[in-house]
């Protein structure tokens, strides 16, 4: 079954599970969510029935706010157990100790971090929370000089971010301060069947402007880029599902592969794939299979047969988060027309309230390799160019 929230549900999502009858349980915010006319939806009830008669229980969330009705519903089960090992990022690393044994994380609740003995922990680190999402609240620290801007930095983002999503989901309350992880960075979408065996279906490489860019801003997937990693990051993907004994479980991977070749996890984003229906569907947008379906049908991508054709192109999911430097109340408009003119081969446009989230909205494009610089200039830009103030 599946679980649909806010901030954001697609029309191929709403298009996916119409067409499937793929069981949606009924919340209040999934009856409110405009899911199209003929969507099989199911009770609150029905679906605590439906997990208690199942040993194969599939479970799918667009959003993690979810993840709190799981806890309070399907505590009965190892799902919310399973949810939290990787949500956690804490819980993750103690989980993940014995394979990556050498790795320096520390936690730090909120109302400590000023009392931090920077001289004790090794630069350059990451700060972040605990419990995340969307790189909100995320922090590269580099010299002892940048900490108390920083964390001035965080308090004034804490008050922007803390209603925004639940505890669940984003809780400020505690941070982890962790080693900073070096190399080309990627965000892949899986799940661990029936058997617990991982089955990739997508790999995006996670591009950024700069050493300490921490942005969502742009991800890029390619022939090239699933070609020279999907067998490796199988391998690597299949050692952690191991360690938590996932079944039945999707996920949205975050790594990065250091110069020496060793691969880490930044994070595990536990029952999604990527955050406001991102990824998955930029992967049918790219290659013609449906993530979701391939999932709850418990398929394996052909990818000799997907990647046929796909030759010198590249295929980018781009994040228009708001990093005018303006509150979206100040912002009288956005110019999409103008943005969507410097790009050769747009494919879909989704625009958000800007107003209400810290995103514009999400742009999928396809570009030639030889075109990067469309990708590198809106790296670059800090989107000012494309909005009117008040």
């Amino acid at each position: 079954m599946f679980f649909v929230d806010k901030p954001y549900i697609s029309e191929f999502f709403k298009m996916t599970v119409r067409d499937n009858a793929i069981p949606v349980v009924g919340t209040d915010i999934a009856q409110k969510s405009g899911l199209y006319s003929g969507t099989k939806i199911i009770s609150e009830e029905r679906a605590v029935e439906m997990a208690q008669e199942s040993d194969d229980l599939r479970v799918y969330t667009t959003s993690e706010n979810s993840i709190g009705w799981i806890a309070k519903h399907l505590g009965f089960t190892n799902l919310p157990g399973k949810i939290e090992l990787f949500k956690d990022k804490i819980k993750f690393r103690e989980m993940t100790k014995s394979i990556f044994p050498d790795f320096f994380f520390k936690e730090v609740r909120v109302g400590d971090l000023k009392n931090i003995r920077i001289d004790e922990i090794p630069l350059p680190f990451i700060i972040k929370p605990t419990v995340g999402f969307f790189s909100m609240g995320v922090y590269k620290v580099s010299s002892p000089e940048e900490w108390g801007d920083i964390i001035a930095s965080i308090m004034t983002e804490i008050d922007q971010i803390k209603d925004l999503y639940p505890e669940e989901v984003l809780d400020i309350s505690s941070f982890i301060i962790e080693q900073c992880i070096n190399g080309e960075e990627f965000a892949v979408d899986a799940y661990f069947n029936a058997n617990g065996e991982p089955v990739i279906l997508g790999i995006f490489k996670h591009t950024f402007s700069s050493d300490v860019d921490v942005s969502d801003r742009v991800y890029i997937s390619s022939k090239e880029i699933v070609e020279s990693n999907l067998e490796e990051f199988t391998d690597f993907i299949g050692k952690i599902g191991r360690l938590a004994s996932a079944v039945n479980f999707p996920v949205h991977i975050e790594l990065r592969r250091e110069n020496d070749g060793t691969l880490l996890p930044i994070e595990v984003n536990p029952v999604r794939f990527g955050g406001w229906c991102t990824t998955a569907d930029m992967s049918f947008l790219a290659y013609g299979f449906n993530p979701y379906l391939y999932f709850y049908w418990q398929r394996k991508p052909d990818w000799s047969e997907a990647l046929k054709g796909k030759e010198g192109k590249l295929f980018s999911l781009i994040v228009l988060d708001n990093s005018t430097g303006r509150d979206g109340n100040e912002i009288a408009s956005f110019d999409y027309e103008k943005l969507l003119a410097n790009f050769e081969k747009p494919m879909e446009l989704r625009k958000i309230d800007y107003k209400k989230y810290p995103v514009f909205g999400f742009l999928f494009t396809e570009t030639r390799e030889d075109n990067f610089i469309e990708l590198k200039n809106i790296l670059d830009s800090d989107l000012n160019e494309y909005i009117s103030t008040i």
